[in-house]
């Protein structure tokens, strides 16, 4: 237990660096919320909502209804579902009206923390064993929380049909696979792109990106923008401290990695690993982003929504955070731009039942139920997330039409797993605490690579 508040303390430290669907992305701000869905759900449930049968369990695959257990419609029980994407409610009610129309007697509240926080909550209910009866889970956190008997394994249900892992991007499922033993699936999964206002391109006379573009294209890019458009105070583009929308990609993109693929060894102390840190830095040197101090001050995401900035890197989640905006007529998403290779780091969230849940069976099921094709069908028609069950991804793309959303399923072709370890937070600490020193200029790059990598090892070993 001791480990387990040590390493979960890490995490608290660098909450908004633990990267997943959005994990940090995902994140509305605000205060702590909670909505109770179940039988009398439909009061908030909207016309939109899409459709789920009502009169049977959704097969996990329909091509195999009829291996599919039949559910036990008497389960009763009051569950909490915690998530940290406000964003996502509206769906998630959606998808527990169908869930109540199968099990009537279970009661699901859905409690919205905030990402930056919501692993400290989660960390003081671990402690406490007072963990939410089903609670979303990202690649970073998993292997802490598994090693440490935190979460439920889905044994039972594989073997009885009820969630079929292989309906799911293999490489995600492994994500949340630990000595063997599976204990979710991705409810959703995650690529990486660039979002563009049209309108700041406009104004400030600049062609959109093209098909191929790169690196070159995207520093020449933002520079011009963020110079002609100086005078309003809007940027061409930001540079961000968040890893999987930002230095990830650069890094990969450098042909780079960082965590070995025994999770044994720091990739930072390379050449690509520079280059790709580099790149943000030159961002932020040409005047072509706003300064650490201003992205510290308003955050990347803010200054795009707050029509400030030209061009956001983001994942495919912030399009539920574009909805009802003033820009969301304007804006498209184009395909990361090129280094030495392609690439974008995929992840997905997974939704898992607490060990000690005094609900567990009816927390499985509903974890069973968000899994199912129909609930995450909905899911994507809906355009909450990318959702991850095989085939059910274009009306993710159809949800906003005139936006190029398509570009994030393409980008699976070159799409590489978040980088992780069995305590990721522990160097996600020193990344907090040592990039933003390079970022800034105020240290080299290589000098504070060579330091992040030397105790990211030597974190590394102690896991």
């Amino acid at each position: 237990m001791r480990k387990l508040m040590v390493a979960l303390g890490a995490a608290v430290a660098v909450s908004a660096m633990v990267a997943g669907c959005a994990s940090s992305s995902g994140a509305t701000g605000g205060s702590t919320s909670s909505t109770t869905a179940g039988s009398s759900s439909s009061s908030t449930s909207s016309p939109d909502t899409g459709s789920v049968s009502s009169t049977a369990a959704p097969s996990t695959d329909s091509s195999s209804s009829a291996s599919t257990p039949a559910p036990d419609t008497n389960l009763s029980g009051n569950l909490t579902y915690a998530l940290w994407d406000q964003n996502q409610v509206k769906a998630i009610n959606a998808n527990i009206q169908g869930f109540n129309a199968i099990y009537p007697n279970i009661k699901v509240n859905v409690d919205v923390t905030p990402w930056g926080d919501y692993w400290t909550k989660l960390q003081t209910e671990a402690t406490s064993n007072t963990l939410p009866d089903l609670f979303w889970m990202n690649g970073p956190n998993f292997q802490l929380y598994a090693s440490n008997g935190k979460i439920e394994p889905i044994t039972s249900q594989v073997s009885s049909g009820a969630i079929d892992p292989a309906n799911y991007p293999k490489s995600l499922d492994d994500m949340y696979s630990l000595g063997g033993v599976q204990y979710g699936v991705p409810k959703d999964f995650d690529t990486i792109g660039v979002w563009v206002n049209k309108a700041l391109f406009e104004k400030a006379g600049v062609a959109l990106p093209q098909a191929g573009w790169t690196w070159a294209d995207f520093q020449k890019i933002g520079a011009e923008i963020s110079q002609k458009l100086k005078a309003s105070g809007d940027y061409g583009a930001a540079a961000g401290m968040d890893g999987q929308t930002t230095y990830y990609d650069t890094i990969l993109q450098a042909g780079g990695y960082v965590i070995s693929p025994d999770g044994k060894t720091s990739g930072y102390d390379t050449a690509e690993a520079q280059a790709g840190i580099q790149f943000w830095t030159d961002l932020i040197k040409s005047g072509a982003s706003p300064t650490m101090a201003q992205l510290t001050e308003t955050s990347a995401d803010q200054w795009f929504i707050n029509g400030k900035l030209a061009m956001y890197q983001g994942g495919d989640w912030f399009r539920a955070a574009l909805v009802g905006t003033p820009i969301e007529k304007d804006v498209i998403a184009v395909p990361l731009p090129q280094g030495k290779a392609q690439a974008t780091v995929i992840h997905g969230v997974s939704n898992v039942v607490a060990a000690n849940s005094q609900n567990k069976k009816a927390a499985q099921a509903l974890q069973a139920y968000l899994a199912s094709k129909p609930a995450q069908q909905q899911q994507g028609d809906m355009g909450a997330v990318i959702p991850a069950f095989n085939g059910t991804q274009q009306g993710f793309v159809n949800s906003m039409p005139n936006a190029n959303l398509q570009i994030f399923l393409d980008e699976l072709a070159y799409a590489k797993p978040l980088p992780i370890s069995k305590n990721t937070a522990a160097w996600n600490a020193l990344e907090a605490k040592l990039l933003p020193d390079a970022f800034s200029g105020a240290k080299p790059v290589a000098d504070v690579l060579k330091e992040l990598a030397t105790q990211m090892n030597a974190a590394l070993t102690k896991e």
